[in-house]
């Protein structure tokens, strides 16, 4: 029991340290902020092979760590949203794991709600005059996510059958 234990720690810090990683290694940078990354795929796996507690944990670290590192931070409240907590979200993919896509979906659906609250909330000064800040906010935030989840659902399906091998 103990060995787990441990054992879902290490693998936890070495899954927050990757996507941390990852994240700087980017395809696409946007002009306020996000990016097209493989930085979740780490966190995904690791929740599908742990569960939704763990992953909540270390999607929290991962989500830390990059705002300790460089987060662009306006207020505490968008500080949480989108570190932290959109980060977090992405345990969610542990909901629904067969078909694997289906539970990265939701993942990623959560992390992108994370983001659009932020963008509406604390965001909406760079929506253009007149437009919705609902829908830039969305636009802006899928036009970044939408690429990176169809990213990691690629690598998933390439890493995922080796992992479930190993054991």
């Amino acid at each position: 029991m103990e060995n787990r234990k441990v054992r879902i720690l290490v693998e936890g810090a070495l899954a927050a340290a990757l996507a941390l990683a990852l994240s700087y290694l980017r395809l696409w940078r946007m002009p306020q902020g996000g990016s097209i990354t493989l930085e979740s795929v780490p966190l995904f796996l690791f929740t599908l092979r742990w569960g939704l507690k763990a992953g909540l944990g270390t999607g929290s670290v991962a989500g830390l760590l990059q705002l300790i590192l460089g987060g662009y931070v306006v207020h505490p409240a968008q500080a949480l949203l989108d570190y932290p907590l959109a980060f977090a979200a992405l345990a969610l993919a542990a909901v629904c794991r067969r078909p694997l896509w289906i539970g990265l979906l939701i993942g990623t659906a959560a992390r992108f709600a994370c983001h659009v609250l932020s963008g509406v909330v604390f965001f909406a000064a760079y929506a253009p005059e007149g437009t919705n800040v609902w829908a830039y906010s969305a636009i802006y935030n899928g036009s970044f996510m939408l690429p990176s989840l169809v990213l990691s659902i690629i690598a998933i399906y390439i890493i995922w059958p080796r992992i479930q091998k190993a054991g």
